[in-house]
């Protein structure tokens, strides 16, 4: 196997458990869930759906960037939502973040997340 090399900064909410902000195995990057935690204070950020979601984007943006990418290197894109009525909201914003071509991505709908949060999202970049 290829090394791992471990992705971290202080740019996103610090792991919150026995895991890494992203890790690097040739050239891909396996980022790790992100919920919509302020990075400085370690809280959530809001109750509001859209400000969360947009949080959550900032956090992962922000992993990219010190794994040596962008947005536009993910390639697999998985959101966790505990209201799939929110799907529409989450493409709306998805917009801001990514143009074409988009990343493969899954939508899944789940009882609860972590902190209460209202999404989680994970992915793969491949740069």
């Amino acid at each position: 196997m290829a090394e791992k090399i471990i992705i971290a900064t202080d740019k996103a909410p610090q792991a919150i458990g026995t895991y890494s902000q992203a890790v690097k195995v040739g050239s891909t990057v396996y980022l790790s869930g992100q919920i919509p935690l302020d990075p400085k204070t370690m809280t959530m950020i809001s109750d509001d759906f859209s400000a969360q979601v947009v949080q959550v984007f900032e956090n992962l943006t922000a992993v990219c960037e010190a794994a040596g990418g962008t947005m536009a290197d993910i390639v697999k894109l998985n959101i966790f939502l505990t209201d799939l009525s929110h799907f529409a909201t989450v493409n709306e914003i998805m917009s801001r973040y990514f143009s074409q071509p988009y990343p493969a991505r899954a939508a899944i709908g789940v009882k609860q997340l972590p902190k209460d949060s209202l999404v989680e999202m994970d992915g793969i970049m491949e740069l």
